[in-house]
């Protein structure tokens, strides 16, 4: 059975963390049941400890807490942070925690890269945001700016649903169907306050997200903009965006500027030439770290999700994005990002496009060729099963002999 788009939901933007850890603490304090909560990254700082306050709160008050952060993202929390939830009854488990060999971290593969929180089966949160404090803008110039969504409505069901599946809990808030379609659900009728779930795994939906932005651009009719901080899709993908424009479609790309990591910009550079030459706009973000994973299409269709557009994302790194139709959502993240555009970003004319070289240009054969067989490359890369490990509760010491009471005597020591 298919995952099906979802009718009559409510669904909020988030920009950044000033907006998104406001209202995910305040979803977790009002939560009367139930948590269900998955991260890459979980730091011990201001943010991590915030949350985690709010964790063992509601932890102590009876709600029952399933968590799983990455081995590869979160490698350094103390045992006292964890050791303090799994005492108050929170279940915390690592994706794949392995050890460091000559202090290196081997786990580089295959990650789970989701950013999803769920409360009580009625409120959840998808999208790029890190439990980290980089997320906030007063952090500094390295701040990330990056998007999610919070979402009430039918949806909530399907994306817990695949939380407890992933995590194999035991808790029974929603629906899950192990479904096998290889195909991403079509919406025949598009409206409004309508979304999807959908995810990337290493096993049956290894493409679902690729395959929807495959199908926006084809289908785009006016419009697109596509704001990725990771920029290196496959070679389909940049057909597509390549074509579209051809035909008319104006296509905008919005790609780190001033990257976290030099290597992103020199990638996405290689296929500037590309691009450009068949009409697709880029703009390179520059205030600080693009880290949003986001687009929108035309007057209605949009997505917002934890999938960059790159090797690791696309076909090794478990992912999950929300598929939206809706004008009024559609619209308020095209003006976010007509506003970044205008504001914040540099086009890419001619004087910044890389010198058509006989090396540059055997550097982008060389590129090409490898996203055109990437996917079949990565069925090379180590292939281990992922293993979750959980966490479990430090054991209590035993009270000291004078401390005991005498159970046949209450009150009286022995």
């Amino acid at each position: 059975m298919n995952m099906a788009w979802r009718e009559g939901n409510r669904i909020t933007l988030l920009e950044n963390g000033d907006e998104f850890f406001p209202r995910v603490f305040e979803a977790i304090r009002r939560a009367q049941h139930s948590l269900l909560l998955e991260t890459f990254i979980l730091f011990e700082d201001s943010v991590g400890k915030a949350l985690h306050a709010v964790l063992l709160e509601a932890a102590q008050r009876g709600v029952v807490i399933e968590m799983m952060v990455d081995g590869y993202g979160s490698p350094d929390l103390s045992d006292e942070f964890v050791h303090s939830l799994t005492s108050a009854g929170v279940r915390f488990l690592y994706y794949d925690p392995r050890p460091l060999v000559f202090g290196m971290r081997t786990n580089v593969f295959r990650r789970l890269h989701r950013k999803i929180v769920v409360a009580d089966g009625v409120i959840a949160f998808v999208g790029g945001i890190n439990f980290s404090a980089e997320h906030n803008t007063d952090y500094g110039p390295e701040a990330k700016q990056d998007y999610a969504v919070e979402v009430k409505g039918p949806i909530v069901d399907d994306i817990a649903g695949y939380v407890q599946h992933a995590i194999g809990s035991e808790q029974t808030i929603g629906r899950w169907w192990n479904h096998r379609s290889h195909r991403p659900t079509v919406n025949t009728t598009p409206g409004e306050a309508q979304a999807l779930f959908v995810f990337r795994d290493n096993d049956q939906h290894r493409d679902d997200i690729e395959q929807h932005y495959l199908d926006m651009l084809h289908s785009a009719q006016q419009d697109v903009v596509i704001a990725n901080a990771y920029f290196f899709p496959g070679y389909r993908l940049l057909r597509e965006m390549r074509n579209a424009a051809q035909r008319g479609v104006r296509v905008r790309l919005v790609v780190q500027g001033e990257p976290d990591m030099p290597i992103v910009k020199v990638g996405a550079e290689l296929l500037y030439n590309y691009l450009v030459d068949a009409g697709v706009e880029i703009y390179e973000y520059r205030r600080r770290p693009l880290h949003g994973k986001v687009a929108v299409k035309d007057g209605q269709w949009s997505t917002v999700g934890s999938s960059n557009l790159d090797p690791l994302s696309l076909s090794l790194n478990l992912e999950a994005n929300l598929i939206i139709h809706d004008s009024q959502f559609n619209r308020e993240l095209r003006n976010n990002l007509d506003r970044l555009i205008a504001e914040d970003c540099q086009q890419v004319d001619e004087s910044l496009l890389p010198k058509r070289t006989w090396w540059h240009l055997t550097k982008s054969v060389i590129v090409f060729h490898f996203l055109r067989h990437f996917p079949a490359i990565a069925g090379w890369l180590p292939a281990h099963t992922p293993k979750l490990t959980q966490v479990k509760p430090p054991v209590q010491p035993e009270l000291e002999t004078q401390d005991r009471v005498d159970t046949d005597n209450p009150g009286v020591k022995p």
